[in-house]
């Protein structure tokens, strides 16, 4: 699995679809769930992530000359979810 660095977070390029959203604020899921007469009804996670990961990546691993994102690196998503990282690749790397 390649790398990324804090600005990798475009949707469907850096950020695959995922699980199912549950959140109300998502446009897909609302609809679904007003259809359904207020049942909520998750639908296809579709990322929309707009900011770039926080917090800063790892300052002195640079990838693209951007900080390399680290196991504590957490991405916002628009509709109110959080995308982190479960498994960074490495268990343990020494960083000066």
């Amino acid at each position: 699995m390649p790398a990324a660095n804090l600005m990798d977070h475009i949707p469907l390029v850096n950020i695959p679809t995922f699980g199912m959203c549950q959140s109300l604020a998502n446009p897909t899921v609302a609809a679904a769930t007003a259809a359904a007469l207020g049942v909520l009804t998750p639908m296809l996670c579709i990322p929309a992530t707009a900011t770039p990961w926080i917090p800063g990546g790892a300052p002195t691993v640079l990838l693209g000359n951007m900080p390399a994102l680290d196991a504590n690196s957490t991405l916002m998503c628009t509709w109110g979810g959080v995308i982190k990282i479960l498994m960074p690749g490495q268990v343990q790397m020494l960083i000066p």
